[in-house]
């Protein structure tokens, strides 16, 4: 990490730079924002408020995305609370000690990190679940409750699009994996669960299951019904591609890879991945009736 120090107390500036040189960090010294604008390259900002005749501010809005942690010599409105509205992460009033103004750096570094990764994670999510198309309006979910299902998947894009549009933090537990109990017994109380494949587990594990659950907030997804006090719905799909209890015949696959692929590729290349040739291509199209449109 590169780390900008803006101060125009030379001797200052340069026992920082130096102390966290020590540490790892690389580090550049400016006493002007309008040259630090101009040609920094840091990933964090070091910004003193003791800056006669210069406007730190304008700093401040355009790296805003960076971290600025602001050295203070007092506080008040002009040094701390503006430059916080506007964007900056937190203060260190001077004189300081170098290891609590490292531990701002490090605990501000860690949090852009999670705030990348939590995005990463958001658009990755979404990009597998993209196809999976529900109805059921969100608004008038509530849990915790049970959903039947003969496609995971629905469930899967159901209870993250309801934590979304909740707001709530949601906890993933699958119950496949063999620490689904410490998962949930470690969890937040106030996380919002959602736990997959009731149907792996025995009567004797769903009723420890129920017990641990006992006042949390969840969504569960199975692909078999059983008997519960809790409220119970169903989303299923009449799509055969997603149904796992079922194999595809022939006809049924074709029409499936016609359906989604017949706009990505030229018909003469989705005959060679079908394995069939472009006449027999077109002859399925005739007998299916699907026919690009123009």
């Amino acid at each position: 990490m590169k780390i900008t120090i803006i101060e125009n107390e030379l001797y200052l500036a340069q026992s920082i730079a130096s102390k966290l040189g020590q540490t790892g960090y690389e580090t550049e010294v400016y006493s002007s924002v309008k040259e630090a604008i101009a040609t920094s390259t840091g990933d964090a900002f070091l910004l003193s408020t003791n800056l006669p005749g210069q406007d730190f501010n304008t700093l401040i809005t355009k790296f805003k995305e960076k971290i600025i942690i602001l050295m203070v010599s007092y506080i008040n409105n002009d040094t701390v609370a503006v430059p916080l509205n506007l964007g900056a992460n937190d203060y260190i009033v001077k004189p300081f000690i170098i290891e609590e103004l490292q531990r701002k750096i490090e605990h501000y570094k860690e949090f852009q990190q999670l705030k990348k990764y939590k995005a990463l994670y958001g658009e990755y999510n979404d990009y597998l679940l993209q196809d999976i198309k529900i109805e059921d309006d969100i608004d008038k979910m509530s849990s915790p409750l049970i959903v039947l299902t003969n496609y995971i998947k629905l469930v899967d894009k159901l209870a993250f699009n309801y934590a979304n549009q909740t707001n709530r933090v949601l906890t993933f537990v699958p119950l496949g994996n063999k620490d689904w109990k410490t998962k949930i017994k470690n969890s937040n109380v106030k996380h919002f669960l959602y736990i997959s494949d009731l149907q792996t587990l025995k009567k004797a594990e769903r009723e420890q299951l129920f017990a641990i659950l006992e006042g949390r907030d969840f969504i569960i997804s199975t692909t078999n019904d059983f008997e519960t006090e809790y409220k119970k719905i169903e989303i299923n799909t009449d799509n055969k591609l997603y149904d796992q209890n079922e194999i595809l015949t022939i006809d049924d696959y074709v029409k499936f890879i016609v359906n989604n692929f017949q706009y990505s590729y030229p018909d003469t290349e989705l005959s060679k991945k079908l394995g069939i040739s472009r006449k027999s291509l077109w002859e399925k199209r005739k007998k299916y009736g699907i026919f690009k449109k123009k």
